[in-house]
């Protein structure tokens, strides 16, 4: 039988590191798809140091949450509201005018991916919170 608790822990785990290479990736500005959403649109080094830091505040968040559930409903909104704001700015933004003719589809596969990885927590979550309604009080 599967342990959704342990999947649930570990799946916040892996957003932990997740968030935390994307912190040193930053840090050194290794501009790969994945670590950097807009790997191919030019940024300075003091965007990037403030991304880096901000990236390590989600790796905590993430931490935390996998040893404490009851910040995970926090963590998902937040997590949805920044999904909001990815999605805003590949709509409205003018990346052309920053860095010539650039594809979108990055971006979205991107976004994409950390959607499913959110709404996979949600689910997660979801379940633990019947689970733990049901136990006796």
């Amino acid at each position: 039988m599967i342990n959704h608790d342990r999947v649930l822990r570990y799946s916040l785990l892996a957003g932990a590191l997740y968030f935390s290479t994307i912190a040193v990736a930053h840090v050194f500005g290794a501009k790969y798809p994945g670590l950097f959403i807009y790997y191919n649109i030019p940024s300075h080094q003091y965007q990037d140091n403030i991304i880096s830091f901000l990236a390590f505040g989600w790796a905590a968040f993430f931490y935390a949450a996998a040893g404490a559930p009851s910040i995970l409903r926090p963590l998902l909104t937040a997590s949805v509201v920044a999904l909001a704001s990815v999605a805003n700015i590949n709509l409205t933004t003018d990346f052309e005018a920053i860095a010539g003719k650039v594809s979108l589809i990055p971006f979205w596969i991107q976004f994409v991916i950390l959607s499913g990885y959110i709404l996979w927590l949600a689910l997660l979550a979801r379940q633990q919170r019947k689970r733990m309604a049901k136990l006796p009080a």
